[in-house]
């Protein structure tokens, strides 16, 4: 490889860097030119090669480093206004605009209410519908509730069993719903840690204690359940008042009451007795009705008698005697009457017989 000149401008022989390699051995005074160098197309200018040659490039305006030259490079520059000014200024005003417009401007919707948070935690104020105007986030931050919703809770909840005593120490599985909505957003939010367990927790309590007061019967067949209702209301509303919980119970609403699966032949049997019971205590009743009204109508004719009476005893009197002496003799055969002229006795039942049957035919 002696006499080979190196691409990169020095001698394969180990020659002093600078020394002409070409084919013909002799030097034009600028040897081969590297074509990584900035003047590598320049003659004279041959030097070794480093890396910051490697990622250096020449451009129109002056050395840029590799990628510089792009958009959002070192080497980036935003245009400039008429004026000669940055329009970096006039973008953050924008930006700030913008955020404050956007986060200190508050649109509630009716039946919504808002509370305000400072720095994120400690309560401010709050507000209803309409336009409101705050700070900016971070320093107010604002959460919308939607206050006149109607929301239920089914207690105990799909396939579950909710057994509760009753007065007469029987259990029945009860399921209820209750309809409640918010009264006061910000006690709703900050006055207690959980306001759903809290509502069905105090509705549990309520319900159990208006079902003990109540027997067997009188819940199944829903005699009581509005009574029962009434009261699971007005006791939950009571304690979510004391606590100051910001719920307002619409409503409580029970859905189905059933026995306990393990003994529900059992209730059946007993409920079909129950029925036989009171088909033969109605039956007693409707023939008690008739004899008692059968009773008060023969009291009222004989007072409307007795009045009568009062009035003309005599002929009162005599009329009381035809009438019953026509009742008694009616019913007999024997037939009587007063007169010298008359046979004492006369068998007209018997002529009244033969009277009533037909002849028989005589044979010839």
């Amino acid at each position: 490889m002696a006499g080979k000149n190196n691409p990169w401008g020095g001698s394969g022989s180990g020659g002093e860097p600078g020394e002409d390699g070409d084919s013909g051995g002799k030097s034009d005074g600028g040897g081969p030119r590297n074509p990584w160098l900035p003047g590598g197309n320049e003659p004279g200018k041959r030097r070794s090669a480093s890396i910051e040659d490697i990622f250096k490039s020449r451009g129109p305006e002056g050395p840029r480093r590799a990628g510089g030259g792009g958009p959002g490079g070192p080497g980036f520059r935003l245009p400039e206004r008429g004026n000669g000014k940055s329009w970096v200024p006039v973008i953050i005003g924008a930006v700030v605009l913008l955020w404050i417009g956007t986060t200190s401007v508050h649109f509630v919707q009716p039946g919504e209410q808002a509370i305000v948070n400072y720095l994120g935690g400690k309560y401010s104020h709050s507000f209803d519908s309409g336009t409101n105007v705050t700070w900016p986030w971070p320093i107010h931050m604002v959460e919308k509730e939607n206050v006149q919703q109607v929301r239920l809770e089914e207690v105990p909840g799909t396939n579950t069993e909710k057994l509760i005593l009753t007065a007469d120490q029987n259990l029945v599985d009860l399921t209820y719903l209750i309809r409640w909505n918010i009264s006061d957003l910000a006690l709703y939010k900050y006055q207690l840690n959980d306001p759903r367990n809290a509502l069905l927790e105090i509705g549990e309590a309520a319900m159990r204690a208006a079902v003990a007061r109540q027997d067997l019967d009188t819940v199944l067949t829903g005699e009581g359940r509005a009574e029962i209702e009434q009261d699971v209301s007005a006791a939950m509303q009571a304690r979510l008042d004391a606590y100051r919980s910001g719920i307002s119970v619409q409503g409580v609403e029970i859905n189905k009451v059933d026995p306990p699966g393990r003994v529900e032949e059992a209730f059946k049997d007993v409920s079909s007795a129950q029925q036989d019971a009171d088909a033969a205590i109605n039956r007693s009743r409707a023939v008690a009705q008739q004899l008692l009204a059968r009773a008060q109508g023969d009291a009222s004719e004989f007072n409307d008698i007795y009045e009568e009476y009062r009035l003309a005893p005599e002929v009162t009197r005599r009329r009381l005697y035809y009438e019953t002496m026509e009742s008694v003799l009616s019913k007999t055969d024997k037939t009587i009457v007063e007169s010298g002229n008359v046979v004492p006795y006369l068998p007209l039942p018997e002529v009244k017989r033969r009277a009533a049957t037909p002849a028989q035919p005589q044979g010839n």
